[in-house]
């Protein structure tokens, strides 16, 4: 599963319509007694424009429409915050969206989260600190590990990742060595926004006694790619950003592997999911859990559909709620 997710992230609203039958309808002799509603909606967020988003939904709709023996239509929503205010208005009853969205819908409009996204194998993912410095932030020689999205030998210290073998991304991980970031220190950070490349980095230094707002001298970036770049260049001495930013900037930094050295893991960063109204009748739920956890296994086209229009390649009924509990945490510390 992962990116990054996320990012990042990137998704939109789409609607499903289930218009017609109550459970009894669908054959259901162990269905539960609460009558189906004649519709409902998932809204979701499109990780690429699309000028028609209903015809890019037709293969999901479709298989929802056979696979639940209801109709299934598809409509359009513009960000994460509408997918929640659809969900609190009873205009959506099923919303794929990403964490926040997901903490916000469950604590404030009791949802219940059933689905989460993966990219790659992976459900979350940790940001990364990188340096060009491994003698001051490495207790030993780095090694190159093979990040699976791309197939690239990157190079890791600290003992976050094994020689040889394929990197994990798992954190947290050697986040001691952060205690290294010394009073003035370059450090490459994102918006303030980005879990990735802001939020989590400076929680885990805080962590590590470091005062961000005095003890650093913050160089401001746009991007992960730019962060890792801000190392690669010596603009900054650490950066942050996704598991593996490394990977984005290959083109213009084709030693990055050699230049820029991955040292610490922060906490885990969840990805998205799927969350649904709790007034759902809970076969419902349970059915439609069951078919968009198979959705991505049941043609060559689902792959297609998932990768083009949410940048997903599949969804977990493994949840990890205390995962999205603790991004709500971080959000509250930055929501001001």
């Amino acid at each position: 599963m992962r990116k990054p997710i996320v990012a990042a992230s990137i998704f939109a609203a789409a609607a499903l319509v289930l218009t017609g039958c109550g459970a009894a309808d669908n054959g259901d002799s162990t269905a539960s007694d609460t009558e189906w509603p004649e519709e409902i909606t998932i809204s979701l967020v499109p990780s690429t424009e699309n000028a028609d988003l209903a015809e890019a939904l037709t293969p999901l709709t479709s298989y929802l429409s056979d696979e639940l023996g209801i109709k299934v239509n598809g409509v359009v929503a513009s960000n994460y915050a509408a997918t929640v205010e659809a969900l609190g208005a009873d205009q959506a009853q099923v919303i794929i969206t990403d964490a926040g969205s997901l903490y916000n819908a469950i604590n404030q409009y009791d949802a219940e989260l059933i689905l989460r996204d993966v990219r790659f194998g992976a459900s979350s993912y940790a940001a990364v600190a990188y340096t060009n410095n491994p003698d001051k932030y490495c207790d030993d020689e780095p090694v190159k590990a093979t990040y699976a999205a791309n197939d690239v030998e990157l190079s890791f210290c600290n003992g976050i990742e094994q020689a040889g073998e394929a990197s994990t991304g798992t954190g947290p991980a050697a986040t001691e060595s952060l205690e290294n970031i010394d009073k003035g220190t370059k450090v490459a950070l994102q918006a303030a926004t980005s879990p990735a490349g802001y939020q989590y980095p400076v929680v885990a230094m805080q962590a590590a006694g470091i005062d961000t707002d005095k003890d650093i001298t913050q160089v401001p970036v746009e991007g992960n790619n730019n962060a890792v770049l801000a190392v690669y260049n010596g603009d900054a001495e650490v950066a942050f950003g996704f598991w593996d930013a490394r990977s984005s900037v290959l083109t213009e930094a084709p030693d990055v592997a050699d230049k820029v050295v991955a040292f610490a893991y922060t906490d885990m960063i969840p990805n998205g999911g799927v969350a649904v109204s709790s007034n759902l009748p809970d076969d419902l739920v349970a059915q439609l859990t069951e078919l968009m956890d198979g959705y991505v296994d049941s043609s060559d086209e689902a792959k297609q559909v998932m990768t083009d229009l949410v940048s997903l390649t599949d969804w977990t009924a493994e949840i990890n709620q205390d995962e999205i509990d603790r991004y709500g945490e971080i959000l509250q510390k930055f929501s001001n």
